[in-house]
């Protein structure tokens, strides 16, 4: 989606055509549901292309969230705050 439906800066490119194509398609499809969805799209349009281009990836903080959940939930009753601290310094 990234590649061919938006460019940096959250403006629609040439290759949108996609995006705009599927977008007509489901507004005539007859199913109630696709055509909520797409109305929906249409009228966040901005906020869809401003989610759809982010500049940097957010992977490597998604990863060090999960790990922390991770042992929080593994530390869970077990101990006090002192020793999960420890261990979250201990996997960084």
């Amino acid at each position: 989606m990234r590649s061919r439906c938006v460019s940096q800066h959250a403006r629609p490119t040439q290759s949108c055509r996609y995006l705009e194509a599927w977008l007509g398609e489901a507004r005539v499809c007859r199913e109630r549901a696709v055509e909520t969805f797409a109305e929906g799209l249409e009228q966040d349009g901005d906020a869809v292309r401003a989610a759809l281009t982010p500049r940097w990836s957010k992977s490597q903080t998604e990863g060090q969230i999960t790990k922390l959940k991770l042992l929080k939930r593994q530390m869970y009753g077990r101990a006090k705050f002192g020793l999960l601290r420890r261990r979250v310094l201990l996997t960084v």
